[in-house]
């Protein structure tokens, strides 16, 4: 629509202008208030409630054969900052990002420096951040993984003496199980165990949770853990009792029971089962049967205890941080 300027009062010009924001409709009262009563600023800006500063500044705007001088301007910045890095680093970011979608700017930096590239953590935050405002980096969707866990009264609680100390791999891991509902009516059992101190992870699935099935987990448990197992700590589930106590008794394993409703205690294994939904369940699509499942658990097993690098260990993975504990204790002895 053109628009034609004249003598015509603000009012009626208002009424031929529908394309003009709220804002500067309100600027050309300003302006038409000043005009029809002697160009007197101050008493405008009395009127409106609006400082002098504010009138002035949209007064000097202000092209009567342009209303649209009265809208906002952008506050873009002229001269913007230039991205520093090359395509082949943001292609480098991107690739790993993809293959770890749960994985933040500083865990990908301690990879993208073992593959070489000379880069910063704010700058990897910088490129994950253009890459998704340019779409070339999606969040993954969520798979909506039910993880309730439920607990079980057990007649008696043993707690972990408060002198029992802690102080090498091995000293305390401990166990849990999750509830994992990938599809409405199936439900498995995923057990779990941390190394408090290494913070080394083993993993695997069954389709229930039993004395009998822990019990087979203890087993593997012993086969993966590259450091001698001294004492395990569960909660009161009915899974770590009977046979998995009786298990634990045979192979001389020190066995902690929490009391009841006290998760905090076993938080660094309830920590891991966050990491595990979030960065397995809810990324990966995963087979629903036991082998294809403990396959594929297996894998993320070792990239968790190899490739990912651990903030709780200084963005060492567990691995490293085992080898760097090995070669403090060679150094030692080599001082004795």
């Amino acid at each position: 629509m053109h628009i034609i300027s004249g003598t015509a009062r603000g009012i009626s010009r208002l009424a031929w202008i529908p394309e003009l924001s709220k804002g500067a409709r309100q600027r050309l009262k300003w302006l038409d208030y000043y005009q029809q009563h002697g160009r007197n600023g101050r008493l405008t800006c009395r009127h409106f409630d609006i400082s002098p500063q504010t009138f002035y500044r949209w007064k000097g705007r202000y092209d009567p054969k342009n209303l649209r001088s009265l809208e906002d301007r952008s506050h873009r910045p002229q001269h913007l900052r230039q991205p520093t890095w090359s395509p082949e680093l943001a292609q480098a970011a991107r690739s790993l990002r993809e293959q770890y979608p749960r994985w933040g700017k500083d865990k990908l930096v301690v990879l993208l420096r073992k593959e070489g590239w000379q880069v910063s953590t704010s700058m990897a935050g910088r490129i994950l951040k253009r890459l998704k405002e340019r779409g070339l980096l999606r969040e993954p969707l969520r798979k909506g993984v039910a993880t309730s866990k439920h607990h079980h009264p057990r007649p008696y609680a043993v707690r972990k003496p408060r002198d029992y100390p802690v102080e090498k791999p091995g000293d305390l891991v401990q166990v849990d199980t999750l509830d994992v509902r990938p599809l409405p009516g199936v439900v498995f059992k995923h057990f779990t165990a941390r190394d408090v101190i290494s913070r080394w992870d083993v993993l695997e699935a069954h389709r229930q949770a039993t004395a009998t099935t822990a019990a087979h987990f203890l087993d593997t448990l012993q086969q993966r853990l590259p450091f001698p197992l001294k004492a395990l700590q569960v909660d009161g589930g009915s899974e770590f009792a009977a046979q998995f106590e009786a298990e634990c008794q045979r192979q001389g394993i020190q066995l902690f029971v929490l009391p009841p409703r006290s998760p905090k205690l076993n938080g660094c294994v309830e920590r891991a089962h966050r990491t595990h939904t979030e960065e397995f369940y809810e990324v990966e699509d995963f087979p629903l049967d036991m082998p294809g499942l403990n396959q594929a658990l297996r894998a993320w097993e070792h990239t968790y205890n190899t490739i990912r690098p651990h903030q709780a260990l200084g963005y060492l993975t567990p691995q490293q941080y085992l080898l760097k504990c090995q070669q403090g204790k060679e150094e030692v002895s080599l001082i004795i």
